[in-house]
C-alpha cells in the first residue's frame, strides 16, 4: 500500500467530512459538548477579612460523535490571582482538579463514568478569591472596594481534543448574579434584570450575551461625577470627592483618543458611548505586573503604568498623581478595539502583526500627549535596529520587535493616514470574531490602496534592518529637532 503523506490525508479527511455534511450535517464530525444553560454567582464579603466568592454551574450535553472521560477548564493565573483551592463538582460529586497532560495552565476533570452521547450533566465550580499579601504582585481588594477585570477570574470551559473538536462557547444568554454589601456601586457587563435591597446586602441579576465580552464587575464604595465630552459621556468613580472642573481637561483628552480609534479601528458600536474611569481600591496589585516585550519601545525609561483596561468601557487608574493619571490610561484604551474576544487570539500574534496593540497605545499617548510622541518613539524603536544589519537571518527578538512596531509607521508614510485607518478598520471589521493574519492586512491595504501592498511588506520585514529610506528621514528629522528644540513635529 503507497504512503500517504499526513498533509494530504488530512485534506482526504476534511473534504470526506464536508461531503458527508452536505448529506447530514446534523450529526456531529468529532467529540464535543454544548453548554445548555450556565450561570455564574459572586459574593463579595467584607468581614472580617474581605473576599470574593465565585460559583459558576453549567449545564452540560455531550453532542459529539463519541463518549467522554475528561473536559478541561481553565481557572485564574496565581501570577494574576491570590485564591484558595477550587473545588468542582459532578453531578454533585467531588471531582479532582488535575493538571492537563496537554497544557500546564490549565486543569482537567476525569469524570468517574463516561459521559455517553445526548447525557446532560452538571458541573460546579467554586473559587474563593483573596487580598494580596504584602509580598505579592496579586489583584488585591479592600474592604469598601474591589474590581475584576474581563477575562481570567471566571472558569473558562474549553472545547474538547480530537478534530472536529467542538465545546466550551456560552449560550447565547445566560446570568450574572452579583451579591455585594448594601451602599456599593456597581457596574458590569450585560442587561440588569433585577437589582433587589435587603438589610445588607444588594443582589444584581444581569443577563450576558456574547456581545457583551467576557464578565466583569467594579464595585464599591465610590464617590461618583459624570462629564460630558462630545458624544461620550464620562463616569468618574474615586475613593475621595474630586472636583469635575480639575477632571474635565484630561477627560476630553480620554475623549479625543477614543475618536481617533475609532478613525483607526472602527466604531466600537452604537452602545459604546459610555466611558467609566474608576480608582484603583488598592494601587499595589491593580495593574498586571508583567510587562509587555513592547513596553521599552512605546514608554519612556522607568516608566510604571497608572492605568489599564478594565473591560471594553471601563479604565482603572492610579490618581495618587492627580488627574494627570486619567490622561494617561489613554495607551489602554486601545484594548476596546483589539481584544476582549472580539478578535480571540489577537494577542498571540505573530510579527509584524504583535506590534498593533503596542502602535495603538503609542498612537493614544500621541493624541494626549502631542504629535512629538510619533518622532520620539520611531527614535526609540531605531535604535534596537543595527544600521548595518546581517543579511543572514534570524534577526534577534528585539530587533523583530522594533522592526514590527515601526513597520506600522512605515505603512502610516507609504498610504497616508486616511487609506491606513481605512484598510485597519475593514479588516477588524470583516475579521470580527475570528482570527486574522499577515495576509488579511495585506489584502485591506491593497483593497484601499489600489497598489501592492504585499512587496512593501517584503521589503520591510523580509529584508534586515529597516528600508534606509526610512531610517534617514526620521534620523535627519532628530538631527533637525535638536538644533531647534522649540520646533514641534508632526
Amino acid at each position: 500500500m503507497a504512503h500517504v503523506p499526513q498533509s494530504r490525508l488530512f485534506l482526504v479527511l476534511v473534504v470526506a467530512a464536508t461531503g458527508y455534511c452536505a448529506a447530514a450535517c446534523t450529526q456531529a464530525l468529532g467529540p464535543g459538548y454544548t453548554i445548555d444553560k450556565q450561570e455564574i454567582r459572586l459574593r463579595f464579603v467584607p468581614d472580617p477579612q474581605p473576599r470574593i466568592r465565585v460559583d459558576a454551574e453549567y449545564r452540560l450535553r455531550n453532542d459529539g460523535s463519541q463518549p467522554l472521560s475528561s473536559l478541561e477548564l481553565r481557572l485564574a493565573s496565581p501570577r494574576r490571582f491570590r485564591f484558595a483551592d477550587p473545588h468542582a463538582e459532578w453531578d454533585a460529586q467531588a471531582l479532582p482538579l488535575e493538571p492537563s497532560p496537554a497544557n500546564a495552565r490549565n486543569v482537567q476533570l476525569t469524570f468517574p463514568q463516561s459521559w455517553v452521547i445526548s447525557a446532560v450533566h452538571t458541573l460546579r465550580v467554586s473559587v474563593e478569591y483573596q487580598p494580596a499579601e504584602s509580598n505579592e504582585d496579586t489583584l488585591s481588594f479592600s474592604s469598601d472596594a474591589f474590581y475584576l477585570p474581563a477575562e481570567g477570574w471566571s472558569p473558562q470551559l474549553l472545547p474538547a481534543r480530537g478534530i472536529f473538536a467542538t465545546g466550551g462557547v456560552p449560550p447565547k444568554t445566560w446570568l450574572l448574579t452579583l451579591r455585594v454589601p448594601d451602599g456599593f456601586l456597581v457596574h458590569t457587563g450585560g442587561r440588569q434584570l433585577k437589582d433587589s435591597r435587603n438589610a445588607t446586602e444588594r443582589t444584581i441579576h444581569a443577563v450576558q450575551q456574547p456581545k457583551d465580552g467576557y464578565p466583569f464587575v467594579i464595585a464599591g464604595r465610590f464617590h461618583a461625577a459624570q462629564l460630558n465630552a462630545g458624544p461620550e459621556t464620562v463616569n468618574l468613580w474615586t475613593r475621595t470627592p474630586q472636583d469635575p472642573g480639575e477632571l474635565r481637561q484630561p477627560a476630553e483628552a480620554l475623549v479625543r483618543t477614543l475618536q481617533a480609534y475609532n478613525s483607526m479601528f472602527g466604531n466600537r458600536g452604537a452602545e459604546s458611548h459610555q466611558l467609566w474611569i474608576v480608582e484603583c481600591p488598592v494601587v499595589r496589585g491593580c495593574f498586571t505586573s508583567a510587562a509587555s516585550s513592547y513596553a521599552n519601545l512605546i514608554s519612556k525609561e522607568n516608566e510604571k503604568p497608572s492605568a489599564q483596561m478594565a473591560s471594553l468601557d471601563t479604565v482603572m487608574i492610579d490618581l495618587r498623581a492627580g488627574a494627570t493619571g486619567i490622561a494617561a490610561a489613554a495607551p489602554s484604551l486601545a484594548s476596546s478595539w483589539l481584544g476582549y474576544g472580539q478578535n480571540p487570539g489577537f494577542y498571540e500574534q505573530d510579527p509584524p502583526l504583535s506590534a498593533l496593540p503596542a502602535f495603538a497605545a503609542s498612537r493614544g499617548r500621541e493624541v494626549v500627549e502631542g504629535p512629538q510622541v510619533r518622532t520620539e518613539t520611531i527614535r526609540r524603536a531605531l535604535h534596537f535596529i543595527p544600521v548595518h544589519a546581517e543579511p543572514r537571518p534570524p534577526e534577534d527578538a528585539a530587533v523583530v520587535r522594533a522592526k514590527s512596531l515601526l513597520f506600522f509607521y512605515g505603512l502610516q508614510d507609504r498610504y497616508g493616514p486616511e487609506t491606513f485607518n481605512n484598510a485597519l478598520s475593514h479588516m477588524l471589521y470583516a475579521r470580527r470574531g475570528g482570527g486574522f493574519n499577515l495576509d488579511d492586512l495585506i489584502a485591506a491595504f491593497e483593497q484601499e490602496s489600489h497598489q501592492n501592498v504585499a512587496e512593501f511588506v517584503r521589503r520591510w520585514m523580509k529584508r534586515p534592518g529597516v528600508p534606509a529610506d526610512f531610517r534617514a528621514r526620521y534620523e535627519t528629522t532628530a538631527s533637525a529637532r535638536s538644533a531647534n528644540p522649540k520646533e514641534i513635529i508632526p
